[in-house]
């Protein structure tokens, strides 16, 4: 009797949701790749021919005199209900569940060929988003059903003039799958050929690691990532990589048999940050290199979590992360992944769990990227300020020799014309003209350009704000790199790491060939007082004379050797609440300092409106 291939579904269903399930070609692979997986294959091979993807496995395979294909063809029947038959015969974690992966190719193509053998047995058939009336698909002959890798068990699935192709490298190809599928090993091979070119996937841990600048592990199973990290700075390891347990949760939940009890939500994986994009962006992929990704029993079930659990920072460019939750595959748990397996449904407690974690987990991680960045830039910084004093000590050099020149050339000719005065005298006197007008020379441009130019002088109580001015600074357009503020969240603004705060502030305090003026913007307030680092620098300011303003927090009084007889500005701070505010004439005393710092240093600055506008964004504003 001829095998006959029924549907046990309406047919309509292929039309329906087959072109529209998936999204993306590499979804598509993903879901086959799983299916191969739960048929305990140890290698799937992802074909790119002349004119179809073919993805073929060397798992058990499916018997038509068993009842495999039949199974097979029953579209949205559960592939588990119990937790018996959520284990693979080799030990695997099944990640299939809806029974509707298998409509996936149909996303690609039109039509699809399933070939299948086990134990010798070839069946076949012809997968169509348009199956006939009497829903019996068309039946590939045995001696048409072949397989390139199978031998006597797998399946092959060829999707037929494929709407989607493969990207054009085969290095993005790799890792858009690692992407999708982390789970590879030596006993599980990802293979991807093309034409004469072939890759195999089977690690992806040292693919992803080299590239990383910080990690954060959780369980056993991930702490060996940490040693494939590139210990960029030995002595701060503990600052960028950290080994974790597993974050456990109890969680109460109601079950398919609506009885509920207390379960335990556990989160394993990685998180970490990239060194640099630099190397990602030069081949392009089809998703984006940072994300968040979640996974249960090794599938993928949401891509990326990070627009959910982030802060839209710049740090988070780098951020990149592979969590798994098995909890939300728990057979005898609601089912809470969307259909097409891009998402899960966001009211579930175990998302909103997930999603809660994450968030402090992504805080921390971002800390550690803080400090990686610190520690990178040192270097370059420390370069520049070492170029910086050694343009500076040639131009004293310089100025010195061109001084002594001057002087003794100067002195023989006015002796020659018969000056009155002795040698030393009309040498003291010339050099005592050279010196006073020596700013005049115009000598000073490339030791001046490399200096900062603002320094935001405050106790780390007050930094709110100092904030506030640092925003107004960067919003008049004076550059991050170009003010000096220790509590800064920028780290083009803060003190290089490794350096001493007193020894970097010092250079920008000390007598020196440079003319460029270094203003200093206080907050002072009754904390400032008794902050060492504060009143260090308010004397420093006051002992060379440098160019000052005050932003002054109530009910404290500006003290001297602060310019007390200058107009200060006032902000009012709530001890209880820490929150900052000021009435209409205070804010338009604190741009007009603003703009004030502008015009010294030669910056375009926003209308007077404009900046009491973006103030107001910043601090509350009040009427009166």
């Amino acid at each position: 009797m001829a095998k006959q291939y029924e549907l046990t579904v309406d047919a309509r269903i292929l039309e329906l949701l087959g072109p529209n399930l998936y999204t993306n070609i590499y979804y598509v692979l993903a879901e086959l790749i799983a299916n191969a997986y739960d048929a305990d294959a140890k290698n799937v091979y992802v074909v790119e021919e002349s004119n179809a993807i073919r993805v073929e496995d060397d798992g058990r395979g499916m018997s038509y005199a068993a009842g495999d294909v039949t199974k097979f063809l029953n579209v949205a029947g559960v592939s588990r209900t119990t937790e018996e038959e959520a284990v693979t015969p080799s030990g695997r974690r099944k990640m299939g569940r809806k029974g509707v992966g298998k409509l996936a190719a149909l996303s690609v193509s039109e039509s699809v060929d399933v070939l299948t053998t086990a134990d010798g047995e070839k069946s076949g058939f012809v997968l169509t988003r348009h199956p006939p009336e009497d829903r019996l698909l068309q039946a590939i002959p045995d001696d048409d059903i072949t397989f390139s890798y199978a031998t006597d068990r797998g399946t092959a699935i060829v999707m037929q003039s494929p709407e989607y192709g493969l990207h054009k490298t085969m290095a993005a190809v790799k890792r858009n799958l690692l992407k999708l599928f982390p789970v590879v090993s030596s006993d599980f091979r990802i293979h991807v050929i093309r034409g004469t070119e072939t890759a195999v996937i089977d690690d992806f841990d040292s693919s992803v690691m080299s590239l990383m600048s910080t990690l954060i592990t959780l369980g056993a199973e991930f702490s060996g990532l940490a040693a494939l990290v590139p210990d960029s700075y030995p002595d701060r390891r503990s600052d960028l990589v950290d080994v974790r347990d597993p974050f456990v949760m109890p969680i109460s939940m109601m079950n398919v048999s609506g009885a509920e009890r207390e379960y335990e939500l556990k989160i394993v994986g990685w998180i970490g940050t990239y060194k640099s994009t630099r190397e990602l962006k030069a081949e392009r992929t089809d998703f984006p290199d940072n994300f968040i990704s979640l996974f249960a029993n090794g599938k993928l079930g949401e891509f990326n979590i990070l627009p959910a659990v982030g802060q839209n920072r710049l740090s988070e460019v780098y951020v990149v992360g592979q969590l798994h939750v098995d909890l939300f595959e728990l057979t005898e748990l609601p089912d809470m992944a969307l259909s097409n397996r891009q998402g899960y449904k966001s009211d579930d407690p175990r998302y909103e769990v997930v999603l809660n974690f994450v968030r402090e987990l992504l805080a921390d991680v971002r800390r550690r990227r803080d400090i990686f960045a610190d520690l990178q830039n040192a270097a370059k910084k420390k370069q520049k300020e070492e170029e910086q004093l050694a343009n500076e000590e040639r131009l004293r050099a310089s100025v010195d020799v061109y001084r002594k020149k001057v002087t003794e050339s100067a002195s023989e000719a006015l002796e020659l014309l018969g000056v009155d005065g002795t040698s030393r005298d009309i040498r003291d006197a010339i050099g005592k003209a050279l010196s006073e007008h020596s700013p005049d020379l115009g000598l000073k441009a490339l030791v001046d350009t490399q200096k900062k130019k603002v320094l935001i002088s405050h106790s780390g109580a007050d930094k709110a704000l100092a904030d506030v001015i640092y925003q107004m600074l960067l919003y008049n357009n004076i550059s991050a790199d170009e003010i000096i503020y220790t509590s800064s969240e920028d780290q083009d603004s803060r003190i290089p790491h490794g350096q001493e705060v007193w020894e970097y502030l010092r250079e920008f305090f000390v007598d020196s060939y440079s003319t460029e003026k270094v203003l200093v913007l206080f907050v002072t307030s009754k904390k400032a007082e008794t902050s060492w680092g504060a009143v260090l620098e308010v004397g420093a300011a006051w002992i060379t004379k440098k160019g000052h303003e005050i932003f002054n927090i109530s009910p404290y009084t500006p003290k001297h050797p602060l310019d007390v007889h200058m107009q200060w500005q006032t902000t009012n701070r709530d001890e209880r609440t820490k929150s900052l505010s000021m009435d209409q004439g205070n804010a338009d005393v604190l741009c007009q300092k603003v703009e004030a710092v502008c015009d010294e240093l030669g910056y375009p600055k926003h209308s007077r409106a404009a900046n009491i506008k973006y103030l107001g964004t910043l601090v509350t504003v009040s009427a009166s």
